[in-house]
């Protein structure tokens, strides 16, 4: 899973590098985003970043969890309060991402 903001409408350079840098030890694995950001929720970046993925050998999933204006879920104690919908967006996220972890357990064996 990926935790993704957005900067200048595309992915962040740390996650592009780390993900050309670790590329081959995630062939063939599932990967679940969760974006943040203002009004679009990183959403832009997580469409780059697909794109990136899938060209790598990995398997970018449907479910994701976009945060709009990630600072309303920010508390005065400095930690993140999800609000239900959230909640329910993980929930459903870590489910389909352990699905398909456990379907594609053996193109990794290669």
């Amino acid at each position: 899973m990926f935790v993704v903001p957005e900067y200048n409408y595309g992915m962040s350079a740390p996650l592009k590098n780390a993900i050309d840098y670790l590329h081959s030890e995630w062939h063939y694995k599932p990967v679940g985003f969760v974006s943040y950001g203002g009004v679009s929720a990183g959403t832009r970046g997580v469409q780059m970043a697909k794109q990136v993925v899938t060209s790598l050998k990995m398997f970018p999933l449907f479910e994701a969890v976009q945060i709009p204006f990630v600072r309303q879920f920010m508390g005065e104690d400095g930690g993140f309060h999800p609000n239900e919908e959230l909640e329910t967006g993980m929930v459903a996220m870590l489910a389909e991402l352990e699905k398909l972890a456990l379907a594609m357990r053996p193109l990794q064996a290669d």
